[in-house]
């Protein structure tokens, strides 16, 4: 169950959870152009946290290599830093082609050296355990740096990566895109009308869905 503690799939369930249930908390304090645009937010949360979880289970097609020729192969984690974005992607060679897959984070990731592999159909496993896809793959390398795992595992790794893992820290570091909460706030007044209660809900919700954002999209941690 992607509820289950430990699941890569949790902490962004749980984040979508936490954004519909603020929408819902606000839907009493507003008329009704605030109540449709809480709906609206919600059921753009709602819509895209089932499109992302539907791929990263595999019933939707994120791009993975068909056929035999493709079922295991090399593999090494990169993580992402652009901006205030940070994910997991999978860099491995298929075809002659270099191709990047954006997991969700699990602390299998962060002691991943040169691995391997194994595609059935729309899931992947690397080294005996299933990662979760956040996203389609592409044959582009993504933007921003890109840090190699070390050739080695560090004597702390294990530790690290369970620090990182841990809900408090994620959550602190998903909050710094909660600094646009204030000026969808703004841009609710202006929609919606009202006064400061509108601009609370507005700025609330607003960093609300931004952290959730950065959650169902596999942010990383490490």
């Amino acid at each position: 169950m992607i509820l289950r503690t430990g699941h890569p799939l949790t902490y962004p369930a749980v984040m979508t959870i936490g954004a519909l249930a603020i929408c819902l908390a606000w839907a009493p304090f507003g008329g009704s152009e605030q109540g449709a645009l809480l709906g609206t937010v919600a059921v753009i949360i709602l819509g895209y946290s089932a499109f992302q979880f539907a791929g990263a289970l595999g019933v939707l097609p994120v791009g993975l290599p068909r056929g035999e020729g493709c079922r295991d192969v090399g593999v090494r984690r990169v993580r992402q830093q652009h901006r205030l974005v940070s994910r997991s992607w999978l860099e491995f060679t298929t075809g002659g082609r270099t191709r990047w897959l954006p997991v969700y984070f699990d602390p299998g990731l962060v002691t991943l050296t040169q691995g391997n592999a194994a595609m059935a159909g729309r899931a992947i496993t690397v080294d005996g355990v299933r990662v979760y896809p956040s996203g389609r793959m592409r044959s582009t390398e993504p933007a921003g740096r890109l840090i190699d795992n070390p050739a080695r595992p560090d004597d702390n790794a294990t530790v690290m990566a369970a620090t990182a893992a841990k809900y408090g820290r994620r959550l602190l570091l998903d909050a710094q895109a909660a600094i646009a909460g204030p000026f969808i706030g703004l841009l609710w007044v202006y929609v919606a009308g009202g006064g400061p209660t509108a601009f609370a809900t507005g700025t609330t919700v607003g960093a609300a869905a931004a952290i959730w954002l950065s959650a169902v999209r596999g942010s990383d941690p490490s």
